[in-house]
């Protein structure tokens, strides 16, 4: 199979069967690929889905008869076509006829004419079939209609740049393990291996790669000397302020990094990382491995405490709340085409609930960090407001930092801000003497 081809069938499960992009990558017929086919499929993969709504805008002018359910993979193999022709230096001719080869791989040779025909059209009036959808601002700037009209409600003065800064390439950007090393001292030993990194002045343990480079490149990367973590993410260790023997509850903490990130910083933590999935929490064991770290994984829902807490109280709890993703669309276009607007209130009851059960676990005088990678006030700011409303016993803490918003609660990151990806943190402070109310 053709990186182009097994790169329609990865699309068709994610844009029709609903699956994520993530997942779909670690399916065989990716991995059987060569390396270079592999990095080919991930770019289109990755380019087709960012700028999904602009593409269904340009096929519609295209193709006047929507194609049947059955034929889906040859929709997408178009789309990943027009991608190739617009957004790709691949040379026009190239792309249409490796596009039209790729029709023989998903054995629809009949589909070769469409293509061929459907491509060559586009390229006959470029210009105009892109203004004609650009027409649309949801085409104009790839965002599905109900969730850009959210973001220029929410950031009024700031949404054409968050959207802007959503299509773009993330960095890569590495967390320095501070055991090891300072983060000035790595990015020596990557100046030495021919690898350019940028500091971040807003986290100490972070470094950004002029380049993305492979993680075996990466000096002691095998020896747990470095991760790869977004810098938004890795504000969070910091801001729970462990200390040696605290006991600390990491609710939802696959796949590990913030988790490991508090073991690297603090001795002598009794940890309990929690994570529904316990597919997930592999990929928290195969951190914890490499990086020499150990803790307490328990698959469970952290929301059901009944089922998992033993009445031992948590001096420091991590609440990284199933949200709408909305921060990390840069990371994971394939939220713009998963999630719906129906999604955001079923989130918004979820982390209500989670925020409610884990505030009974914490000890008095204990700290709660909430926090997602959404940019949604309704999942951040004005979730916080209506828990403090409730509970009479949490106090906001202030976050004397240079980074992100002033929100009424918390601090807002919006992508692209400081390096980071979209991020919010909300510290809640439980009183001493807990009310009666």
């Amino acid at each position: 199979m053709s990186a182009r081809a097994t790169a329609a069938l990865c699309l068709q499960r994610v844009i029709y069967e609903g699956e994520s992009l993530t997942e779909v990558l670690q399916d065989p017929s990716v991995a059987n690929l060569n390396p270079q086919d592999q990095a080919l499929l991930r770019n289109m993969c990755f380019g087709t889905l960012r700028w999904h709504e602009r593409l269904s805008a340009i096929l519609k002018q295209l193709v006047k008869k929507a194609l049947k359910p059955a034929d889906k993979d040859v929709e997408c193999l178009l789309r990943i076509g027009l991608y190739q022709l617009i957004y790709q230096r691949t040379p026009d001719h190239a792309a249409v006829n490796e596009t039209v080869k790729a029709t023989k791989k998903l054995k629809k040779d009949w589909a070769g004419k469409l293509v061929n025909g459907v491509l060559r059209n586009f390229l006959r009036s470029p210009a105009e079939l892109l203004v004609k959808a650009d027409s649309r601002v949801p085409a104009r700037y790839a965002f599905p209609d109900w969730l850009l009209t959210r973001i220029q409600q929410a950031w009024p003065d700031d949404w054409e740049a968050i959207l802007n800064a959503s299509n773009t390439h993330a960095p890569m950007i590495l967390r320095v393990n501070q055991r090891q090393h300072t983060a000035s001292a790595y990015q020596a030993l990557l100046q030495a291996a021919d690898i350019a990194a940028d500091l971040i002045p807003a986290v100490d343990s972070a470094l950004m790669l002029q380049t993305p480079v492979g993680v075996e490149q990466l000096p002691g990367f095998f020896t747990g000397a470095v991760s790869v973590q977004d810098a938004a993410a890795q504000l969070a260790a910091g801001l729970l302020d462990c200390q040696p023997g605290m006991r600390v509850l990491d609710a939802c903490a696959a796949p590990g990094g913030k988790t490991s990130h508090l073991l690297e910083m603090t001795d002598g933590l009794h940890l309990i990382a929690i994570d529904e999935s316990e597919s997930r929490l592999k990929r928290v064991t195969e951190n914890f491995t490499r990086l020499h770290l150990q803790a307490t994984l328990v698959a469970a829902d952290a929301g059901d405490t009944a089922t998992w807490w033993d009445g031992q109280a948590f001096d420091r709890i991590l609440l990284d709340a199933p949200c709408s993703a909305t921060g990390v669309i840069r990371r994971h276009p394939d939220i713009k085409v998963l999630r719906r607007a129906s999604d955001i209130a079923e989130l918004q009851q979820e982390q209500a609930q989670l925020l409610r059960n884990l505030w009974h676990t914490l000890r008095p005088g204990g700290k709660l960090l909430y926090a997602t990678c959404s940019i949604l006030p309704e999942e951040n700011s004005h979730q916080v407001e209506a828990f403090l409303a409730e509970h009479p016993d949490a106090t906001l803490e202030p976050m004397s930092v240079a980074w992100g918003r002033a929100q009424a609660a918390g601090r807002q990151i919006l992508p692209g801000e400081h390096a980071m990806d979209g991020f919010y943190y909300a510290l809640l402070s439980k009183a001493v003497q807990e009310s009666t109310q």
